[in-house]
């Protein structure tokens, strides 16, 4: 990658496939932004670059890129794909880029205090997987189409999306009077076979038809 391209790519600002870093301080809390990439579209972690998009660059590189690669293979579960580029901006300072694909082997995941957490992106931010996300994280790399039945309860749950637009695990649970666990099933199932798609949110997930 040219500097001109780190220049453009900066100018876009954080987004869905793009996080900035000034230095690597707190790699493993970084790598959250990289298992997040990997498990939703991929994208670039820029480190040498500020919040607001300014290629200020940072001095000895070298050693920003062997923290986040020793972090990476620490702390991320499964084993990651990536690739590091350092793009110099002058004989002392330089940025690092890191391309993360969409990854066939989510989802990925950080151990921290004996619980492993996954992390997806939403929009600018990296948010920890709900149960119900996970599940269909690592059901969705199976190719094969999802055959449902159409019963009782993917009835109240359509009618309901189609009165209110949304409907939160909670709310379908109550409505459809199911155990939260049978709720959760029919809710990854339905969004496995894209009648319906998970909205991640740092507090409640929530679900929508897959033709809003």
């Amino acid at each position: 990658m040219t500097l001109q391209e780190i220049n453009k790519l900066a100018q876009q600002g954080e987004g869905l496939k793009l996080e900035f870093k000034k230095k690597a301080a707190f790699p493993e809390k970084i790598v959250r932004e990289i298992i997040a990439m990997a498990n939703t579209e991929g994208g670039y972690l820029l480190v040498g670059v500020d919040d607001d998009g300014t290629v200020s660059g940072q001095r000895f590189i070298e050693e920003e890129v062997f923290v986040m690669e020793k972090a990476i293979k620490e702390h991320i579960k499964p084993m990651l794909s990536y690739e590091v580029e350092i793009v110099k901006l002058s004989a002392k300072k330089g940025v690092a880029v890191f391309s993360i694909p969409k990854s066939d082997s989510r989802p990925h995941f950080l151990t921290d205090e004996n619980r492993r957490k996954a992390y997806v992106r939403v929009a600018d931010r990296s948010i920890q997987a709900s149960k119900e996300m996970w599940e269909y994280l690592k059901r969705s790399k199976q190719s094969k189409d999802v055959v449902f039945t159409y019963g009782e309860k993917e009835t109240v749950l359509m009618k309901a999306l189609a009165e209110k637009g949304k409907l939160t695990l909670r709310e379908f649970q109550q409505l459809a009077k199911l155990p939260k666990f049978l709720a959760s099933k029919t809710l990854v199932r339905l969004a496995l076979a894209n009648v319906i798609q998970i909205v991640p949110q740092e507090k409640e997930d929530y679900y929508i038809s897959k033709e809003s």
